[in-house]
């Protein structure tokens, strides 16, 4: 269980994970996991930061009906160590729906449920995780001709050291530059809590920018729940494409792809990293798309529209007013302008990778150009030395379209934590993970 204790902030700890979303919540076991089958001089000891005050995943986007868009064998611990009793399956056991989520006869679970995994995992595993905490800075200790230790430093003016940092800070909302957000103008990534202190609508509509699948169920949900009012979707293309979640295809998320990626010579892995763009960005379920236009003809056939799709337009304009926005949209087929007057604009308009600038600063010059990145996640630059930088995310030019997603956050896991025992070896510490070990990767094998 993780809970907030006082510690001593003269320790060295092994690693000091930043942010306790999934990526590092599969750490925090892979870790468990180690400890529990090794000698006690070869436990790792963690610390983990979490700026929430709880755990939560994507709270403001657990849309009624949504479902995830990897298979639910894609957790947390499955692809690493099958014996887990971290795994997905063994949550459905204990929460007593194994049979009845096996009658279904799908692989993808809602994402409510899927939240449910994740803070059923969060609760169970033996970590140290200080909730509401911020990391506002990571600086070199200085000693000497090699750095062998980070000074982490949080938000309430404690310092801790650690010989190796997990970056884990996710991803922030991307905005269009005239943004300004508001009551009623809002990332689709706070949808739900937004929608719910948003004023009480009085024009009865909404615009959705975005053609992605946030796009879309933000689209049916506004639809399905304001009854009254109109639904506009706004984005460039000239219809929803469908996401390519084909076998072939699906295979770039395969922790084998990341191999053949990372080998693979610049100019071909942006190549496909391109042409597989629609595996994951703005592309959205066939099944989704489907439902849409279906309501949208049955819609013109009643001879009462209250969805529309903006196709080839942009937002061209926005002015908010004493009880709604003003929302001008613009046609690139025609060049002509619509003036909607509506209670909300959502922005679905996907998101970054944190930037590391905002942590390392000055401290490491060039940390914020991700240029060398090893194979391990590593992050090799002066003047860390021995002390370990590790990347979880914000490492798709290198590792390919797995590293802000859920697919490879298992195996990812093991990975670190193996390098991390590699490279505590060669300075004399703990010892590198056998092949033979239950908790090595596939790779380590």
């Amino acid at each position: 269980m993780t809970e907030n204790r006082p510690f001593d902030t003269a320790e060295t700890v092994d690693i000091v994970g930043i942010g306790f979303g999934p990526s590092n919540l599969a750490l925090a076991i892979a870790i468990e996991e180690h400890n529990a089958s090794c000698g006690p001089d070869e436990k790792v000891t963690a610390r983990f930061f979490e700026k929430q005050q709880e755990f939560s995943w994507h709270a403001g986007m657990l849309l009624d009906g949504a479902t995830m868009q990897i298979a639910f064998p894609k957790d947390l611990v499955t692809f690493r160590n099958p014996r887990s009793s971290y795994s997905f399956f063994s949550y459905l056991h204990d929460r007593g729906r194994l049979v009845d989520f096996v009658n279904q006869q799908t692989f993808f679970p809602t994402r409510v449920e899927f939240q449910d995994y994740l803070q059923w995992a969060a609760e169970r595993v033996s970590a140290d995780v200080r909730y509401g905490t911020t990391v506002s800075a990571v600086d070199p200790v200085d000693g000497g001709a090699v750095v062998d230790r980070l000074a982490v430093s949080l938000s309430d003016g404690t310092t801790v050291h650690a010989r190796n940092v997990v970056v884990a800070a996710g991803l922030r909302e991307r905005l269009p530059e005239w943004a300004t957000p508001s009551a009623r103008c809002f990332h689709n990534h706070q949808f739900l809590h937004r929608i719910a202190d948003m004023p009480e609508p009085t024009h009865q509509r909404f615009v959705v920018l975005g053609a992605g699948q946030s796009a879309a169920e933000v689209v049916r949900y506004l639809h399905s729940n304001y009854p009254q009012a109109e639904v506009h979707g706004v984005f460039s293309r000239f219809g929803y494409s469908p996401a390519d979640d084909s076998p072939y295809a699906n295979r770039i998320f395969d922790p084998s792809a990341v191999d053949e990626l990372y080998a693979a010579p610049a100019s071909a892995r942006e190549h496909l990293l391109e042409v597989h763009r629609s595996t994951n960005y703005s592309a959205v379920d066939i099944e989704l798309i489907n439902e849409l236009y279906a309501t949208e003809y049955q819609e013109r056939v009643q001879g009462q529209r209250r969805l529309f799709m903006r196709r080839a337009s942009e937002v061209s304009a926005v002015r908010e007013t004493a009880d709604g926005i003003e929302v001008s949209v613009t046609s690139a087929l025609d060049g002509l302008t619509d003036a909607l007057t509506c209670d909300a604009l959502v922005l679905a308009t996907g998101f970054e990778p944190t930037p590391l600038e905002s942590l390392f600063g000055t401290s490491m010059p060039g940390i914020g150009t991700y240029q060398d990145v090893g194979r391990d996640y590593r992050l090799e630059v002066d003047p860390a030395g021995h002390a370990g930088i590790y990347l979880q995310g914000g490492t798709e030019k290198t590792h390919g379209l797995t590293s802000s997603l859920l697919s490879n956050a298992a195996v990812r896991a093991g990975e670190i934590l193996n390098s991390i025992l590699a490279h505590r070896d060669i300075s004399a510490g703990l010892a590198r993970l056998s092949e033979d070990n239950p908790y090595a990767t596939s790779e380590v094998r």
